[in-house]
């Protein structure tokens, strides 16, 4: 079911992405959120031309917020989500320690996607906007 807000952030975001100049990134280094004993999340951290996607990623959050829509308030750490570690089974948090030397190529960022989930025992995820950036 769609949520009744969606056509208004899809706008709002279209505007936001749309002003974004082009990019250039690279995968570089990694870590996770939570402890080491109890992770949540394994991610790779991003390096190269972060101050417009940190720029872009305020000037989405502010379009959310201007709808009334929960928005983090934690400074946003530019990196991709590798995966979650399931609650209450066993995890090692030293797993993305091996990334912290990790340098990839750099990848030039043509496109931002707005992706729609729906959570549960088989998530899956929909695009619901595509932009081109640049």
């Amino acid at each position: 079911m769609q949520h009744p807000l969606l056509p208004e952030l899809v706008a709002r975001a279209a505007s936001a992405v749309t002003v974004a100049p082009p990019m250039r990134l690279r995968l570089a280094g990694g870590g996770r959120f939570g402890s080491a004993r109890r992770p949540s999340v394994a991610w790779a951290g991003l390096d190269g031309d972060v101050r417009p996607l940190t720029d872009l990623a305020a000037r989405l959050a502010a379009g959310a917020r201007t709808l009334g829509l929960p928005v983090e308030e934690r400074p946003f750490r530019p990196h991709l989500t590798l995966g979650r570690w399931r609650t209450g089974h066993p995890a090692d948090g030293t797993l993305t320690d091996r990334l912290a030397s990790y340098r990839g190529p750099f990848w030039p960022v043509t496109e931002v996607r707005l992706w729609q989930s729906f959570l549960g025992p088989a998530p899956r995820y929909e695009t619901v906007g595509a932009w081109g950036v640049g």
